[in-house]
């Protein structure tokens, strides 16, 4: 009998032990888990280099395009620099930045407001906010591109990798590059036309080119551009090949195939709205081919330029598209 239960007591007390030992295994993916959420790592970016410590969850972004990528990363941010166009977001994105905090604009930022937000990852860019990137690093984590211009999918790649989500980030280029394949099909011979994009602005006018956040979509889906104005865009244009500053005299050399234009009028600015009105009654304008053949059109300045980001991106070949096959 004593014998039996001895027998019964080592099978409780390994039965026990067996139950600590499964109990202690479930438990650990849970720390592993925790683990790699804390786990830092360094990002190497315009200013040099960043440590970051785990996921950031509070975001502050600096530059519109940057607010772009978070957005098509799954993440809202804290705090953003207001939209150019908008109050205070594009339309475009307006609908995804409820309750997110203005935190000035990309070429004056609110430190004060910035450092209210507890912020545990700040995203900006050199050419923008350089002169206080000090300060910036001083209330959290900083991490800066290097400049803004039309290829925006190497800033998203900092971006991403400084949120500590470079495989969505991935997938989020490979969604964009699958639509550019897909409108690209969709147009066929469409592509193999000479294109021209102006911009109006607030008493000047610009050809914008190659380098330029349309110029880079644009050649991706394989048009060409305007082949007479290929001399504007020497080594010592001011604005490299992103954008020239014509005069009405230069009208003639905005012919193409096609002709896209838009007006950067922010709050409904008068004086820009009167330039785009004023240059296109000209009787220059209205004697180009493209614009006699119907075959000039007015776009938004939001979704394609000033915005910058891959949203935007999406939506402006969503509306190419819709021009091309339409027209």
């Amino acid at each position: 009998m004593i014998a039996a239960l001895l027998v019964v007591a080592l099978l409780t007390l390994t039965g026990c032990e067996n139950t600590k030992k499964e109990a202690s295994v479930k438990n650990e993916p849970s720390s592993q888990s925790n683990a790699s959420k804390s786990k830092s790592y360094t990002i190497e970016h315009a200013m040099g280099t960043t440590e970051i410590k785990g996921t950031p969850k509070r975001v502050v972004v600096l530059t519109n395009e940057g607010t772009e990528a978070l957005l098509a990363l799954g993440i809202k941010p804290v705090g953003a620099v207001q939209s150019w166009l908008g109050d205070p977001w594009y339309d475009h994105i307006k609908s995804d930045m409820d309750g997110v905090e203005v935190v000035g604009v990309e070429h004056e930022v609110n430190l004060e407001k910035i450092a209210a937000l507890k912020p545990d990852l700040i995203i900006g860019s050199k050419i923008r906010q350089e002169a206080v990137y000090s300060k910036l690093s001083a209330i959290a984590p900083t991490v800066f591109s290097e400049t803004l211009r039309g290829d925006w999918k190497e800033n998203f790649e900092l971006y991403a990798k400084s949120l500590n989500r470079e495989e969505e980030g991935k997938l989020v280029l490979s969604d964009f590059d699958n639509h550019v394949s897909e409108v690209k099909e969709k147009l066929g011979d469409k592509v193999n036309q000479e294109v021209s994009v102006v911009r109006f602005m607030s008493g000047t006018s610009r050809i914008y080119y190659t380098d330029s956040f349309s110029g880079v979509i644009l050649d991706e889906l394989g048009f060409k551009r305007a082949e007479q104005q290929k001399d504007l865009f020497t080594a010592d244009n001011q604005l490299g090949n992103l954008a020239i500053e014509v005069g009405k005299e230069v009208i003639p050399k905005m012919d193409a195939d096609i002709l896209f234009y838009f007006t950067y009028a922010p709050d409904g600015d008068r004086k820009a709205l009167d330039t785009a009105k004023e240059w296109t009654s000209d009787s220059l304008w209205k004697n180009l081919n493209v614009v006699k053949e119907g075959n000039a059109h007015e776009v938004s300045d939001a979704v394609w330029n000033t915005a910058g980001g891959v949203i935007a991106a999406n939506q402006m070949l969503d509306e190419l598209e819709d021009i091309m096959l339409n027209k």
